[in-house]
């Protein structure tokens, strides 16, 4: 009787705060509409940035010529650098940023840990184990390639988590614990090869690669990332109900008729198949994942209809502007994207902490 009492007033919690937030539904769409203005803008002006001397004009004329709507003249020089250079670069970079914030979103509420983000699944460790074993022990590196191996060794890391969270509580903080074991045994691995193995080029090379780099990304990379994020946004925003029930405990997702651990494992799958990909293409960027999501949830409330696509739009936004400060900046060697999130992030979410105090 008493938890037929407590499952029926958590679930009343859950409609009462769906309620309370639908006034602030019109701003989510707002928000997201200037967004997505926003992030064409950030792409376009990112693009002029750089020694080359490019302009708006330019990225528009180059633009209308490679989608056949135009035949404008564009010097050879200026075409190669926005369509086969930065274009690529900064889309990547936006596709990213949208990916890892949306990963980010759904492991705060299936974990119901604000300090969950995508790499707590040890996806990112793996990933730079993978990548090292190519990079630096040439193993599979004629099939693989360094992608390749990033992406085998982030699935590799993902199936341990799994493995281990089954032996343990199953729950939330079972994937925590084994996200965790993970982590720290494939950053050593890495350590262990890039210590006993590698010269100095090498270390070089790797260190740079795993702290993230969007240098050379070309259109296959856009059309992969693009992809990636366009299937994980859909799954994850037809997920928006669940994941509000998550973020009230496993009772209140039961109570409401969601399937619990098949929600949970695939909602895992899907953010551990995203990080993946993304991290193979881009290396190890972190704090998009943790930040973006509570500095949306601050703008539109905790509703994930709303969260959902305006965090893929901020984090888009977020990551190609950080990008585009880490190249120009520290010209003409650039500096590692993960840094400059880190950078970037750590202050950011110092305010956000703040700020949530403040209301407190």
């Amino acid at each position: 009787m008493v938890g037929c009492q407590r499952e029926h007033a958590l679930s009343t919690a859950v409609v009462s705060r769906a309620r309370l937030g639908r006034g602030t539904a019109g701003l989510g769409i707002v928000l997201a509409a200037v967004g997505l203005v926003v992030l064409t803008v950030s792409v376009g002006v990112a693009v002029t940035l750089g020694p080359a001397d490019v302009s708006l004009v330019n990225v528009r004329d180059v633009l209308l010529n490679h989608l056949g709507l135009a035949d404008i003249p564009v010097k050879a020089a200026k075409n190669a650098i926005v369509w086969e250079e930065r274009l690529p670069r900064a889309l990547v970079a936006a596709c990213a940023g949208a990916g890892l914030a949306l990963c980010g979103v759904v492991m705060q509420s299936l974990l119901r840990n604000p300090l969950a983000e995508p790499f707590v699944l040890g996806v990112s460790s793996g990933a730079s184990t993978g990548a090292v074993v190519i990079g630096v022990l040439g193993i599979g590196g004629g099939v693989l390639g360094l992608s390749g191996g990033a992406f085998v060794g982030a699935l590799v890391a993902f199936g341990l988590v799994l493995v281990l969270a089954r032996f343990t509580s199953g729950g939330a903080s079972g994937v925590i614990l084994a996200g965790v074991a993970s982590t720290q045994f494939f950053s050593a691995v890495t350590s262990l090869v890039v210590f006993a193995v590698a010269d100095s080029d090498e270390t070089r090379g790797v260190m740079f690669w795993l702290l993230g780099s969007l240098e050379g990304m070309r259109w296959d990379d856009v059309a992969l990332c693009a992809g990636v994020v366009i299937v994980g946004g859909v799954i994850c925003t037809a997920a928006a109900r669940a994941l509000d029930a998550f973020t009230f405990g496993d009772d209140v997702a039961a109570s409401l008729g969601i399937p619990v651990a098949q929600t949970r494992i695939g909602l895992l799958v899907v953010t551990a198949l995203m990080t993946a990909a993304l991290v193979s293409v881009v290396g190890a960027v972190g704090f998009v994942g943790l930040v973006v999501p509570h500095a949306v949830r601050l703008l539109v409330g905790q509703r994930h209809a709303r969260v959902v696509p305006l965090a893929a739009v901020v984090g888009a936004v977020f990551m190609v502007w950080v990008d585009a400060a880490s190249r120009t900046l520290f010209a003409p060697t650039p500096l590692p994207v993960g840094v400059g999130t880190a950078i970037v992030g750590v202050p950011v979410f110092v305010a956000l902490l703040l700020r949530r105090r403040g209301r407190a």
